[in-house]
């Protein structure tokens, strides 16, 4: 693997590279975050991790390469290591202060809300998102990646750190079973099999 020499930039040139370079692909990134997180706060808190990152090691941006793949690979790098993180840390419940909430006068029986009625609510509507939400990861990120993003194969690689033929299999079987999933909806909407 080639290795590629750290530039020394000038806090003038960190600044600009980093408005012109970086800041163009805030939307990008942000959409990107919120497929892979599927939660508003922890998409900002992946994007600003990013950017923080991005920031601190602008010294191995190399100018003229595709800063958009850049970032993109620092994003899901960033995701996967919070995902490891999490997943080996117990969730926690403060049960005191739960039992406390349901001992209090302020509760009102009344209203508490049938969340099965506010879960279909949630779910009526964008049956495409839905769709690829549902995904593995793995899968979603190829999508977004292609057909959200329009990244190259080669770039796509890249990012994810996977050889090409890995990101064509994926991208082909995410596709399958986003159809599988779509085919429903698409009947519904008057699409017929070909």
């Amino acid at each position: 693997m080639e290795e590629t020499a750290k530039q020394q930039y000038t806090d003038s040139e960190r600044a600009r590279i980093f408005e012109d370079e970086f800041m163009p692909h805030i939307n990008s990134m942000y959409n990107f975050a919120y497929r892979l997180t599927l939660d508003e706060d922890d998409a900002k808190d992946l994007l600003q991790d990013t950017y923080l990152k991005a920031y601190r090691f602008i010294d191995s941006f190399q100018q003229g390469t595709n800063a958009k793949a850049w970032l993109f690979r620092i994003l899901k790098n960033s995701f996967i290591n919070d995902y490891r993180k999490r997943s080996k840390e117990p969730s926690k419940v403060d049960y005191q202060e739960v039992e406390n909430y349901y001992n209090s006068e302020d509760v009102d029986r009344q209203i508490t809300p049938d969340l099965r009625v506010e879960t279909l609510q949630d779910m009526i509507g964008d049956e495409i998102s839905n769709a690829l939400n549902s995904l593995d990861v793995d899968f979603r990120t190829v999508i977004i990646l292609c057909d959200l993003e329009g990244f190259k194969y080669d770039e796509m690689a890249k990012i994810l750190d996977i050889p090409i033929g890995t990101v064509r299999s994926r991208l082909h079987r995410a596709r399958n079973l986003l159809k599988e999933k779509l085919s429903e909806y698409a009947k519904k909407m008057g699409y017929k099999n070909a």
